[in-house]
């Protein structure tokens, strides 16, 4: 569970490192470039704790596989919230086929 949570605050502070710069267009790209660092460095720090202690229960595909779905998680949230943009079916549709490839790495075959 510690695993999960610490993806879940990398990916918060990662979506912001990387899209975040999208609401100001108009800063130049050196400044936004320095400040998703910055934002990255926190994501680090949780990210690397994470897939160190994931090590131990999880495979690095099943950590990349969590990861993934923390993503398509958060990522509609903010993409709705932050950037303005409006969440499509298709968007749905395809998150979800992703989902349920999650299931073929985590099912016991």
């Amino acid at each position: 569970m510690r695993t999960i949570l610490l993806l879940t605050i990398s990916n918060i502070f990662m979506t912001f490192a990387w899209y975040g710069h999208l609401k100001f267009r108009g800063e130049a790209l050196w400044k936004v470039i320095l400040v998703s660092w910055g934002i990255a460095f926190f994501e680090y720090c949780f990210q690397v704790p994470a897939n160190r202690i994931g090590s131990y229960q999880f495979s690095a595909a099943q950590l990349k596989t969590i990861q993934e779905i923390i993503t398509l998680s958060i990522f509609p949230v903010f993409s709705v919230a932050y950037l303005g943009d409006k969440f499509r079916w298709n968007y749905g549709v395809g998150f979800a086929f992703i989902v349920i490839a999650a299931f073929f790495v985590f099912h016991k075959w």
